[in-house]
């Protein structure tokens, strides 16, 4: 069954806006570490949709590089905190993905740590075609079963396969875990085409034995990457297009 707003508020109330999460400053890090890989995918494109605000990183960005997005949410409290923040410099759109009609056709639509939350992927990927230019792009980010933490877990017992969500992937409310194959495979099945994939971020441990790092070894653990199979590594990024 579908999130309902409702629900997001409560979400945006107890995660997005508390404190209490110890292991935002990971997930902030290799936020900031995908920039490069995106804004260099967002060159020549004049109207962005963001999906979900979440903790704001990517639309403070996103403004900061002289982009007016839209930023598509379906909590209404996380949509006034961005109106709050970045006044007239975006727009917002108050609705679930999942029922979102938009009033134009966008030449970017980022969607970063979306489709593992929803129902069905591919029906919202068919959706998203709908809602870019024909030369447009979607710009996807999502989390990676294959990632060497996962297969240490498997091997040592921890986890039976590589895609059984973990106790965080139920807190944020993860539905599902992707490879590059079968986010590939839920691409090409929505009718769009696989322009580009990508990998970030070693990790080794899950966030909760790595909550001592300091911010220069998250970073470290990122810069690495380049020099990995991406089919490894925490996070993977994929462009789409018609």
């Amino acid at each position: 069954m579908a999130v309902t707003k409702e629900e997001l508020n409560k979400i945006a109330h107890e995660y997005h806006e508390q404190d209490l999460m110890k292991d935002k400053f990971i997930e902030d890090e290799c936020q900031f570490y995908t920039y490069n890989w995106v804004f260099e995918n967002l060159k020549g494109c004049s109207t962005v949709l963001e999906m979900g605000y979440g903790e704001g990183n990517f639309t403070e960005e996103l403004v900061k590089r002289n982009f007016k997005p839209t930023v598509l949410d379906g909590s209404d409290v996380l949509l006034a905190k961005a109106k709050q923040i970045h006044g007239d410099k975006l727009e917002v759109a108050s609705a679930l993905f999942e029922e979102y009609k938009p009033k134009q056709k966008f030449d970017c639509v980022l969607a970063t740590h979306v489709l593992e939350h929803v129902d069905d992927p591919v029906v919202l990927l068919k959706e998203m075609k709908n809602w870019i230019t024909d030369n447009g792009k979607i710009i996807i980010i999502v989390p990676n079963q294959e990632s060497i933490h996962r297969q240490l877990a498997v091997i040592m017992g921890l986890q039976p396969e590589l895609d059984t969500l973990g106790a965080r992937d139920k807190l944020v409310g993860h539905q599902r875990v992707y490879s590059i194959d079968t986010l590939c495979k839920d691409t090409v099945a929505s009718g769009l085409k696989v322009a580009d994939t990508a990998g970030f971020f070693l990790k080794t441990l899950p966030n909760s034995m790595m909550l001592g790092y300091s911010k220069d070894l998250i970073m470290a653990l990122n810069k690495v990457t380049p020099l990995l199979p991406k089919n490894l590594l925490s996070n993977i990024g994929l462009i789409a297009v018609k």
